[in-house]
């Protein structure tokens, strides 16, 4: 691992006694701001910038790395990834950018990235996962957002995924989920699609409930952790286990909606049964003022 102060020099040194080097791994120690020339690693393949204090990448960072296949800039101070940064890795296989502080990326962000099988975002901060954001990633296998704050899932986000075999929801803000969603995560082969979705914010409901039910007789995809998904919401369903409550939920929603209506229906024939009586009454009082 090499240690460096002036990283320009360093690097510029490194880059031309290694420059056929496949593999690298650099640690610029309390490093702010990362303005590196990479001109003469253009046969790189593998690139661990993990454990600095990246906050931002070069628009031209991708230009010289043409052969990369593996990025690791985990545990850094990122916050947000534009479309130019990543633009010139149409070789990358794996990228690793968890333990930063992302909380947005522009949708375009991974538009160049065809042949990513691992893309890692674990321990982010984002908020939700967007329409487009992926849409060429049809070879992507591994998907890993756990530990973000994530409460929505757009509906075409997950689509363009054909390859996926995980996909790592656990931690986030999730309290309601649509099964459209997961069902088009239809893989091209006779892969599984193992989904992770525990310890989230969930409001079990009948709608949860059934979703769940659904996604877990698809042949293709499978709840890994269904027996660790707990009830957030509402207050009584608190640190309850989803499976534990069984039909519970829709047996209680369909006793609460049949009161309802019972009441409803009690109302409306109480209201026409006053009516009859006042409109009888009405009668007879016009009857006996005919009659004197």
């Amino acid at each position: 691992m090499f240690q460096l102060v002036e990283v320009e020099l360093y690097v510029l040194i490194i880059a031309l006694v290694f420059r056929n080097a496949p593999y690298f791994i650099f640690n610029f120690c309390d490093l702010q701001l990362m303005i590196i020339s990479l001109s003469s690693l253009q046969f790189l393949e593998r690139l661990d910038l993990s454990f600095n204090r990246l906050r931002w990448l070069p628009q031209d960072f991708s230009q010289s790395l043409p052969s990369l296949q593996e990025l690791r800039l985990d545990h850094n101070l990122l916050q947000h990834l534009d479309s130019t940064s990543l633009v010139d890795f149409e070789n990358l296989r794996k990228l690793d950018l968890s333990y930063n502080r992302i909380r947005a990326m522009d949708v375009r962000a991974f538009s160049s990235l065809s042949r990513l099988s691992l893309l890692n975002l674990e321990a982010n901060r984002l908020n939700v996962l967007k329409d487009g954001l992926l849409s060429r990633q049809q070879r992507l296998e591994v998907l890993l957002l756990s530990h973000n704050n994530i409460s929505l899932i757009e509906n075409e986000a997950l689509a363009p995924l054909r390859s996926l075999t995980l996909l790592g929801l656990k931690g986030n803000q999730l309290e309601h989920i649509r099964f459209k969603t997961f069902l088009k995560l239809q893989t091209t082969t006779t892969t599984t699609t193992h989904l992770q979705l525990s310890f989230n914010h969930w409001t079990c409901d009948c709608e949860l409930q059934r979703v769940f039910g659904k996604i877990r007789r698809v042949q293709h995809l499978h709840v890994d952790d269904y027996k660790d998904i707990i009830c957030h919401a509402p207050a009584q369903q608190a640190g309850s286990f989803l499976e534990s409550l069984d039909s519970q939920l829709c047996i209680t929603e369909t006793a609460s909606v049949l009161v309802i209506t019972i009441t409803v229906v009690l109302a409306v024939i109480g209201t026409l049964v006053k009516g009859e009586h006042n409109w009888k009454t009405n009668k007879q009082t016009v009857t006996c003022l005919w009659s004197n």
